[in-house]
């Protein structure tokens, strides 16, 4: 049966689980959300998913909501990307928590406050905060990766697919790739993954999409 991912290409965290759906070999197709018309807070969808939130993850009777859940349900179907030891599986979902509320919630809403919203609209302030926390989380990231190819064991886990859910992003919203040396290598080892695609190739919808 082929898992359903309700999705939409601008969203990072619905790129979170599409790139491990994708990576994994397992089955699937991406539904897509008009987000940004409304769609994911009608009745029908939150029949679906209460919160209101994309992605939503269904596979015959199950479904399943929020990236990290979807990630770890992929891990378990699939045998791969949770870490090889229980001393592995604990990191990965350390640095998958670290990357939901330390970066990925930061430059989520840097971007959305940068590209989305009309010029006049924008909030400088509050952007500058945003950009300011993300900075620390860049730091982390990259002395993280100092000498090392993932951020967990030898190959490619849920915490790499987690912490780069948004950095592959083309808007401006405070990361420049090239400012941060072991970050860039290692989004060069992720999309150098066979199956690897660019979240608007593997998701429908782009900014393209509405001007």
């Amino acid at each position: 049966m082929t898992i359903t991912l309700h999705c939409f290409g601008e969203s990072g965290n619905a790129y979170k689980a599409a790139l491990a759906l994708e990576l994994s070999g397992l089955d699937w197709t991406p539904a897509y959300v008009d987000f940004f018309s409304g769609a994911a807070r009608s009745p029908e969808y939150r029949e679906m998913n209460v919160m209101g939130e994309v992605p939503v993850l269904q596979d015959g009777d199950v479904t399943l909501t929020q990236s990290g859940v979807i990630q770890m349900y992929v891990a378990e179907k699939s045998g791969k990307f949770g870490g090889t030891t229980p001393e592995e599986a604990r990191e990965v979902m350390r640095w998958m928590f670290w990357d939901n509320h330390k970066m990925s919630s930061q430059a989520g809403t840097a971007r959305f406050l940068m590209n989305f919203l009309p010029e006049d609209k924008r909030p400088k302030e509050v952007i500058g905060f945003l950009q300011g926390r993300l900075k620390a989380a860049y730091i982390t990231l990259n002395a993280a990766l100092e000498g090392r190819d993932w951020l967990v064991g030898d190959s490619i886990t849920n915490a790499d697919m987690s912490c780069c859910g948004y950095l592959f992003y083309p808007e401006p919203f405070g990361f420049d790739r090239a400012a941060w040396p072991n970050i860039d290598r290692w989004l060069s080892n992720i999309s150098a993954q066979p199956g690897w695609k660019h979240p608007y190739d593997l998701m429908p919808g782009s900014p393209a999409d509405r001007t």
